[in-house]
């Protein structure tokens, strides 16, 4: 299947959807092409030929099968005539390298190199009343591309209940922003944390929760350290000024 192909057949793609919206009476069918991975040296490329009609998925090509899948009869019926065609299945196995790979490496090599790491921001949200489950925000800010991924650990383990995130969201400069909440009982001696996966990380970066004290008693301690700083400062600028004006002085007797 050539690159040719396939580019056209997203294009059908977003015409089929544009046609969908001037007429909710039309039959259409549609193709997605994907291509999914994670680690760096693209093993773990999985590449997927998905045919939906009016939005609904009929059959599938998944190179982790290696074959064709089918969600009702009509899907069966041509994945079972698919499947036992050696040139359509050499033909859909080889588009993992000769598409997926091929592109991403493409792709890899031209965002990475422009990539702008996160700034995560670890907080809490007490709720009304100051009762539990506690709310724990993870939010990620400033960053490109905006494809990025955020999860919750306890105690090491992925965290999959009471977790609410929202899309990558753009802030009108190139850059994105994403916030993941969670909602947890807080227990003695377990450690919460928040990962993010992201191109401009080589691995995952973990971020720690710390819930020795509150937010806002952090912020007040901080607040009060720096009036503190600040009022030693001044004190000892008046004493080194009124000492130098009580040396300058000349005593004269009556």
């Amino acid at each position: 299947m050539s690159l040719l192909k396939l580019f056209n057949c997203h294009l059908i793609v977003t015409v089929s959807l544009f046609t969908q919206a001037e007429s909710a009476n039309e039959y259409f069918t549609t193709r997605w092409l994907r291509c999914t991975y994670k680690s760096p040296d693209l093993s773990d490329m999985v590449y997927t030929d998905n045919y939906h009609f009016n939005k609904y998925l009929f059959i599938q090509f998944n190179s982790t099968l290696g074959k064709y899948v089918g969600f009702n009869e009509c899907g069966m019926r041509n994945a079972e005539y698919w499947n036992n065609d050696t040139r359509i299945l050499q033909g859909e196995r080889g588009d993992v390298d000769r598409f997926c790979k091929h592109n991403a490496r493409n792709y890899d090599s031209a965002v990475r190199s422009k990539a702008v790491k996160p700034n995560v921001k670890l907080s809490s949200v007490t709720r009304a009343g100051g009762r539990h489950p506690a709310v724990l925000m993870c939010s990620a800010y400033e960053f490109y591309p905006p494809h990025i991924k955020v999860s919750w650990l306890r105690d090491g383990k992925l965290m999959t209940s009471k977790v609410t995130s929202t899309m990558e969201m753009a802030d009108g400069d190139w850059y994105y922003q994403i916030h993941s909440e969670l909602e947890y009982s807080p227990k003695s001696g377990e450690k919460i944390s928040c990962m993010v996966e992201h191109a401009s990380f080589s691995k995952p970066m973990i971020y720690d929760w710390d819930p020795s004290l509150p937010e806002s008693e952090r912020n007040k301690i901080a607040i009060g350290a720096s009036g503190l700083v600040l009022g030693i400062v001044l004190a000892a600028a008046g004493l080194i000024y009124y000492k130098k004006k009580s040396e300058g002085r000349i005593l004269v007797s009556n």
